[in-house]
């Protein structure tokens, strides 16, 4: 079996981060280590929730997983909460990359044309460094704009997203780059990206929902990793996660209008595997 350890928080109530890389990937088939930086009590569209970061254990826990020589197949990293953060995945990416893992980089830290609430804005340059290192990165718009200098719009043609994407490319990223949450069609949105070493061009548009949850973007990403290390290829994996994501938001629709603790993923677990395995 595969194994992948997944680096980012925990929201103790409410669906984001780790909260839905353990349940998605281990549920496609791969052990799912976890390396925490911090305990919420809830996710952030709570109030008054309760922070403890973990950001001190994170090197002594890498160093007891070093001496006992583990592998991992993976390693993916979701929202950090601060430069310092940044570095010490940086040298966890040192420390565990061998030839066979796989580095998959969702520099979550911003959305609508702006960065998260509470980070400086030369953030985006530590995260492009950690993108640099990373094999695949998934970045949205904003995100893909801030760390590349790029203007943010929110009309614009599949020049612009080429773009992006080459600037994207110029950050180090070994083998692709992906943007997220976009498409030239209009009420559409999608996923467009690039492969570094040929240069090709790949993407796909699909239905727009008008609505928005907290923490689709993680279901999205840990569903690529799932289905990256179950063997699919990236296009097929982002192609899975794209409708596992739209079916969870679906799903949610029916049972949650509230739209608080996140999509329910677990109810449309079926199908996603239904689709992992055909």
């Amino acid at each position: 079996m595969k194994r992948i350890v997944t680096i980012q928080d925990i929201s103790c109530l409410g669906k984001c981060s780790i909260t839905v890389a353990l349940p998605i990937i281990s549920a496609m088939g791969v052990e799912t280590a976890i390396l925490p930086t911090a305990v919420l009590s809830t996710h952030t569209q709570f109030s008054g929730f309760t922070v403890k970061d973990l950001q001190d254990q994170i090197k002594p826990i890498s160093t007891h997983w070093k001496k006992e020589n583990f592998h991992f197949d993976a390693i993916y990293t979701g929202y950090l909460a601060s430069r310092e953060q940044i570095q010490l995945v940086s040298d966890f990416f040192d420390d565990f990359n061998e030839q066979d893992t796989l580095l998959f980089v969702d520099p979550a830290m911003a959305d609508n044309g702006k960065l998260y609430v509470g980070f400086p804005e030369d953030f985006p340059k530590s995260m492009s460094a950690l993108c640099g290192k990373a094999d695949i990165i998934v970045p949205n718009l904003t995100e893909a704009c801030l760390m590349t200098g790029t203007e943010y719009k929110t009309e614009y043609d599949e020049k612009y997203i080429q773009e992006i994407l080459n600037k994207l490319a110029a950050l180090g990223t070994k083998k692709a780059v992906v943007l997220t949450g976009v498409s030239p069609e209009k009420d559409k949105t999608g996923v467009y990206g690039l492969y570094v070493e040929t240069g090709k061009y790949f993407g796909f548009s699909h239905e727009k929902l008008a609505v928005s949850f907290h923490g689709t973007g993680d279901v999205f990403s840990s569903t690529v990793v799932g289905a990256l290390e179950r063997g699919r290829s990236l296009e097929e994996s982002l192609n899975i996660a794209a409708r596992f994501t739209v079916n969870s938001i679906k799903e949610t629709l029916k049972n949650d209008p509230e739209k608080t603790y996140g999509v329910d993923f677990e109810a449309v677990f079926p199908l996603l595997l239904q689709d992992l395995n055909a």
